[in-house]
């Protein structure tokens, strides 16, 4: 089929179906300061040659984490990605397969898919796991959603110690008016279990909490879960799965729902994405999980096959009965997840969970020789938040230095420490974040 560009006056002529007389009356929803009023500067055009030495210029001006140490996370972090992954993942039945709905063609995604959905409840400790979704705060909010029709209850609980990201678009989900949004106040960086404690009552729905927490903290939960089903709320936990080699998992806190971001799992940094959101849930939930569920049963002759199941979406079943109007789930990004955990293995991130945890502890008590102070004295697994007058100025002097810093707080720098990072490199930030605060 070819494209035909519309003449002015079928574009008029069109408009007019639609009630309007001009195309600024279409975008008049979108803000002036945010309206290009001038025409676009692409420049003149460019031989292959010239096109490629451009973009090799402009893209030389980036500064990534192979040539400087990377102490940023705040929920993107920079762990090290097995040498294998990248061939692996190249392969063009992976990167060039299209959603699996063929189950006669695709039984390889559809297993890679099912490998993948069971190595989330391994790590979860829940019962069932979706095929992922767009990132870790997509999977809360849609959590938050399966909760509410879970209870038949709109009242959730965010933990102020919740990534603000997540909390954003769970709000914006909220605005629907399908979910009132309540946020339970922290204290010295962790929950104020007094405080949200008396919050819970017969209209929650669901109490959220992540962990570690949002400044890298750890959560105490016991009292909270034991609250929050006392009334038939759902716990919902959103949780690191690094983290998860060492912690108590969602399941061993009792959680109904557990979510989280995929991205530690093997998969770069690629400036804020593409990641994928993990999701799971104990099995008395399963028809409300979003997305797609593989499945493993038979074919006509006995053999192993697997299946799409389970897919409660717009997509599938009528409108008015979906669950949610997720309809991709990120393949490329669950398959690089599921190649991480089978390279690594269990002990395998055992002993990156440990190393990260090792080098933050070694990092606080260096900050700590230096006199600098950490802004929360709470447990921690690989992140902390230390206290400095001028955030943004100490980020601007260590980049100079050639160290990519923190994650900016109001009083504060909040920095992680990946199995990546060595003491050297520590000990190098440490004594620059000290200086610099002493300027």
């Amino acid at each position: 089929m070819r494209f035909t560009p519309h003449s002015q006056a079928e574009i008029t002529s069109m408009l007019q179906d639609i009630g309007l007389n001009s195309l600024d009356e279409l975008f008049s929803d979108i803000p002036e300061p945010l309206k290009l009023k001038k025409e676009l500067n692409l420049g003149q055009g460019m031989s292959e040659m010239s096109l490629r030495r451009h973009m090799t210029d402009l893209s030389s001006k980036n500064i990534h984490t192979g040539q400087y140490p990377c102490f940023l996370g705040a929920g993107a972090y920079d762990h090290y990605i097995p040498a294998a992954m990248e061939e692996l993942l190249s392969r063009s039945e992976f990167y060039t397969a299209y959603t699996p709905y063929q189950a006669e063609i695709s039984q390889g995604i559809l297993q890679s898919i099912f490998e993948y959905q069971t190595m989330i409840c391994e790590l979860t400790g829940m019962e069932v796991s979706n095929a992922s979704l767009y990132d870790g705060a997509t999977a809360l909010a849609e959590a938050c959603k399966m909760a509410c029709e879970a209870t038949r209850r709109n009242q959730i609980i965010l933990s102020a110690t919740l990534h603000p990201s997540y909390q954003a678009v769970v709000k914006t989900y909220a605005m629907s008016g399908k979910m009132d949004i309540i946020i339970a106040p922290e204290h010295d960086g962790v929950l104020d279990l007094e405080q949200i404690l008396a919050m819970i009552n017969k209209q929650t729905a669901a109490v959220v909490v992540q962990q570690p927490n949002f400044y890298g903290l750890i959560e105490e939960l016991e009292a909270l879960e034991k609250a929050v089903h006392a009334v038939n709320g759902m716990l919902i936990m959103s949780v690191n799965p690094v983290s998860l080699a060492l912690l108590r998992s969602p399941g061993e806190w009792g959680a109904d729902i557990a979510v989280g971001e995929g991205q530690p799992l093997g998969n770069p940094l690629n400036f804020g994405g593409p990641y994928l959101g993990f999701m799971a849930c104990m099995k008395k939930n399963i028809r409300r999980l979003p997305g797609r569920i593989v499945g493993q049963s038979v074919d006509t002759n006995g053999k192993r096959a697997f299946v799409l199941t389970l897919q409660a979406r717009e997509q599938h079943i009528r409108r008015e009965r979906a669950n949610s109007n997720v309809c991709s789930n990120q393949a490329l990004n669950a398959l690089a997840a599921s190649m991480y955990l089978s390279l690594v293995g269990k002990k395998g991130l055992k002993d990156i969970a440990l190393r990260c945890h090792h080098l933050a502890c070694y990092a606080r008590d260096a900050f700590s020789r230096q006199g600098i102070q950490l802004k929360h004295e709470q447990p921690f697994f690989m992140e902390f938040a230390v206290k400095v007058a001028d955030p943004p100025q100490v980020n601007r002097k260590l980049l100079e230095e050639g160290i990519i810093g923190g994650y900016e707080l109001e009083d504060a720098l909040l920095f992680a420490f990946t199995e990546k990072r060595s003491r050297s490199e520590i000990d190098q930030l440490v004594t620059s974040v000290g200086r610099i605060n002493n300027e």
